[in-house]
C-alpha cells in the first residue's frame, strides 16, 4: 500500500473494484432498493456511512483484535454503524427509513463490508482505509443510483 496514492485507492475502488459490476457483490439490496433514485441514494448513503465508519475502526483496532474472534467484532463494528444510521434515517427521515426497510439493518451482513473489513481495513492503516472506503461507497453508490435512476 505504501506504493498507492490515496487517489489511486478511491479509482481502484469505483471502477477496477466495483462491488456490484465488477466483483457482482450486493446484488439483493441493489435490485430490491434501486426503484427510485430517492431511494437508491438513500441507501447509497446509509452504505457509505456504515462503510466508511467500520473501515476507520477496523483499521484503528486492527493490531489489538485477536485473529480468533476478528469476524465477530467486525460484525459487532459493523452493527454499531448500521444502529446509528438505522436510528438516524428513523428520526429525521421516516418517509426514507419506511422505503429502504430492512434493507438498512441487512447491511450488517453485506459481503461487500464485511468483505472490505477483512481484506482491507485489517491489513492496511486509517488513510488508505478511508480511501478504500470512498471508493468502494462511489462504486456501490453509482450502480445503485444508475438502476434507480432507469
Amino acid at each position: 500500500m505504501a506504493k498507492k496514492s490515496f487517489v489511486g485507492e478511491i479509482i481502484r475502488g469505483i471502477i477496477k473494484d466495483n462491488p456490484v459490476f465488477v466483483l457482482v457483490l450486493g446484488l439483493c439490496p441493489v435490485l430490491a432498493v434501486s426503484t427510485s433514485f430517492a431511494n437508491a441514494l438513500g441507501m447509497a448513503m446509509a452504505f457509505t456511512f456504515v462503510l466508511l465508519g467500520s473501515n476507520i475502526f477496523v483499521s484503528l483496532l486492527r493490531k489489538q483484535i485477536p485473529a480468533g474472534v476478528r469476524i465477530p467484532i467486525f460484525i459487532l463494528i459493523i452493527c454499531t454503524f448500521v444502529t446509528m444510521i438505522d436510528m438516524i434515517l428513523e428520526a429525521f427521515l421516516p418517509p426514507m427509513y419506511e422505503a429502504l426497510g430492512i434493507f438498512v439493518p441487512l447491511i450488517v451482513v453485506n459481503c461487500i463490508v464485511i468483505g472490505r473489513a477483512e481484506a482491507f481495513a485489517n491489513r492496511n492503516p486509517v488513510l488508505p482505509s478511508i480511501a478504500d472506503g470512498i471508493g468502494i461507497s462511489i462504486g456501490f453508490a453509482a450502480a445503485l443510483i444508475l438502476l434507480g435512476s432507469i
